[in-house]
This record gives structure tokens, sequence and C-alpha cells, in this order.
């Protein structure tokens, strides 16, 4: 069961005159009152009793006061706290006899819990990292977010690279009708050549038919004025006929090839290659787009994994509250990072929270209600109650939802105090 205030006797503390105190066992205990009256001198004196000298106010002896600061706290487990004499000094009576001081408080009483502020304004890592502990995944979280912080810098590059990739492979001028790989100039040229060979062959072909049709006239003209070697001219006749036959064949079925194409690809290799090099860059700008994609599509789903991997293990922990998380190194609740949380919101949290920090300490002191309105109180108060827990809070305020009101440093329309010799061992 864990420890709670079950009453509380104050005097000469800060702005105290003298108070008694007996709070709810679970649920919001709310002490109202104007401005200045003594209300958070009762949470300061009841942190000063509990949590030993570095609660100590500054100016701990009321202004004006003839004696020293008296406190005496009960506690639900028996044990008596008491602070009194010109040092204040401090007694603590435990009922079974086992411990005593300020080390047997501590078992019991969490710092926390009677400096809450201390939590809220903590920074979102330390709030975090106390959660984290609080349920003992803070090491695996940490890696986890580590590697998902890595995998998600990696991502950005990637994707920031890609979209340079693409963005460049857009820009790029593309020709659809050029050959996939360049032209050679070389290769035009020898396959020009070739072609002037086998029409230079043609040619002199050619200027043999001439020739030997010259020749056979003369010949002619021999038979004519050489009667006498007519038979042998003949015969030389017949057989340059026989060739001027098959020259005549020949050369008939020669066809000139033109070499006017090559020749415009050799004018245009140049520009040619420009357009295949242009092809070729697009081609390989698309790819590199492609392939950078692809490594951002398996970071994402790596990122995914990381990501469930975290919630699970955050799922599988006891939480403090339902709803609580980690993301990104800082605390959430369904969702909200701690400066988008209701005021009413951070102080459920940070109660829940403080409470695990210690489970046998049963109570937390909250200062400065003001900003609840009356249905988040309650359902606040019905919150601590579910809860088991006892909240011993201020709250500018003299209405019904006080259940004591601090005026001038007494509880109003209280009776006067008995003489300070009340405030001996055992009077309560």
């Amino acid at each position: 069961m864990s420890v709670k205030i079950a009453a509380l006797e104050a005097e000469n503390v800060k702005r105290i005159k003298a108070v008694a105190l007996t709070p709810s066992p679970t649920g919001l205990t709310i002490v109202g009152g104007n401005n200045n009256q003594g209300k958070t001198s009762v949470l300061d004196a009841l942190a000063w009793a509990l949590g030993g000298e570095k609660f100590r106010p500054t100016a701990a002896v009321r202004d004006g006061a003839l004696a020293p600061p008296h406190l005496k706290v009960i506690l639900s487990n028996g044990v008596v706290v008491e602070r009194k004499g010109k040092n204040s000094s401090l007694t603590v009576t435990d009922p079974t006899g086992q411990r005593s001081g300020q080390q047997l408080l501590n078992a019991f009483v969490e710092p926390l819990a009677l400096d809450l502020p201390r939590f809220m304004q903590a920074s979102d890592k330390d709030k975090a990292d106390t959660l984290l502990n609080i349920i003992g995944v803070g090491d695996a979280l940490t890696g986890l977010d580590r590697e998902i912080k890595a995998l998600y810098d990696r991502r950005t590059v990637i994707g920031q690279i890609g979209a340079q990739k693409r963005h460049a492979a857009e820009e790029l001028t593309e020709y659809p009708d050029a050959p996939s790989e360049p032209v050679s100039a070389i290769e035009l040229i020898q396959q020009q050549q070739e072609i002037l060979l086998h029409n230079a062959d043609n040619q002199r072909k050619r200027m043999k038919l001439a020739q030997l049709e010259e020749q056979e006239k003369q010949l002619g003209r021999r038979v004519q004025e050489l009667s006498q070697e007519l038979e042998m001219v003949e015969h030389q006749l017949t057989a340059v006929q026989q060739d001027v036959q098959d020259a005549t064949k020949t050369v008939a079925q020669l066809q000139d090839e033109s070499t006017a194409e090559l020749e415009q690809s050799i004018r245009n290799v140049e520009e040619i290659n420009r357009q295949v090099s242009a092809n070729l860059a697009k081609s390989k700008a698309q790819d590199e787009a492609e392939r950078y994609a692809q490594e951002y599509t398996a970071l994402t789903e790596q990122i995914k994994a990381k990501r469930t991997a975290r919630m699970d293990l955050l799922n599988g922990a006891d939480l403090p509250l339902t709803g609580l998380g980690v993301e990104d190194g800082s605390l959430t609740y369904n969702g909200k990072h701690w400066q988008d949380m209701s005021g009413s919101d951070q102080l459920r949290v940070a109660t829940a929270i403080v409470r695990r920090l210690n489970p046998d300490c049963g109570f937390v002191l909250l200062d400065k209600l003001e900003q609840m309105d009356l249905a988040t109180l309650a359902e606040f108060g019905s919150w601590l109650q579910t809860e088991g827990l006892q909240a011993i809070a201020t709250r500018v305020s003299t209405g019904g939802e006080c259940q004591i009101i601090i005026e001038d440093g007494r509880i109003k329309d209280a009776e006067e105090p008995p003489a300070p010799k009340a405030w001996t061992k055992g009077a309560f």
C-alpha cells in the first residue's frame, strides 16, 4: 500500500501562522484562497517536512513570528514526522521501530512528488528519459531511434539526389531517330573509298571498251588497205569482235553505286554522334534516377520496419499511463508533445510518471491549479481516485471546489489555535 499524507500541522512557516490539514486519502484536496495568503506555504511546509533540508525554504520563518517554525506530518503508514525548535530538528517516529530519520522517509517519499514543477519544467529529452528508465526500454528505444534517424537522413539524401537526377534527365534533349551507337566517320570514309574504287574499276572497263572499239575501227580500215593480210586480219578481227561482245555484255550489266548518302552521313556524323551522346546521357540519367528511387523506397520500408519494432517495444512496456509514448526523443501523450498538451494533461502525465518512480509514494503536491476549470478539476480528481493517488494542491479561489481556504496564514473561520505549548509531542 503506497504511503499517503494523513494529516499536517504547521506553524510560523513562511506565510503560515497556524494551519491544520486533513487531506482526502485519495483524489484531490484543494487549498484555496486569494493571493499572498499562505496557500503555497502549505505545500512548502509539507515538502520541507518530508524532503529534508534541500527543501527548506530560503525564508522559512514567518515574518513577525515569536516562535520558531513547527511542522508535524502524520503518514498513512503510521510514521510521524516532526520539525521543531530553533534549528528545526527532525524527529521521525516509526511505529515498527525499525528505522528513523530522513533515511526512513527517503524510502517512500519521491523527491519529484514534493517538487512536481521540476519534472514539468525539465527538457523534453529529460522527461522522455525518465519515462524510458521507468519502463526499462531506454537503451533499446534509443538504439532504434538512432537507427531510424540514420535511415531517415539517408533516405532524405537519396530522395534529394533522386529528384535532382530526375530533373536533370527531364532537362536533357532526346533524339528518337538517332542511332543507338555513335557513328564512326572513318568507317563511312572507308565505305566511300570502296565505292569509289569499285566505280573506278567500272570506269577502267568502260575505257577498255572504248579502246577496243577504236581498235576495231583501225583494223577495219587496215582490212581495206591490206587486203593481202585479210585472212590474218580477219582472224584477229574475229577475236577482237569476240572480246568486244564479251566486254559489251559485262559493261551492260554494270551499275554505278551512289555515294551521296554516305557523303551526307559523313557531313552529319558530328551531329549524329552528338544526338547519340545526348540519348546515352539521358538514358544514364534516367537509370540513375530510377536506382535512387528504388533505394528511397527500400529505405522507406526499413524505416517502417524500425518504427514498427519501436512501437512494439513501447506497446509491450508497462507504461505509467495509457497513451504515453516517446517520439524522436520527446515524451508524448495521446500523440501530442508536451508543449501541445493541455495543462491538465501535463499534470496527469507528470503525476503518473512521478508516482511510478517510487510506487511506495502515494501522494503528489501540486501548486497553482488556476489553469483548470471546475469540470477539468473534477475529472482530474476522479482519475486520481481511480489510480489510488492523493494530490494536495493550491488554487487561487474561494469557491466550493476548495476543501479549505487560507486567509492571512490561517484556515478561514478556524478557531484560534492553542498556545504554542500545545505543540508538544503526541498532540495532534
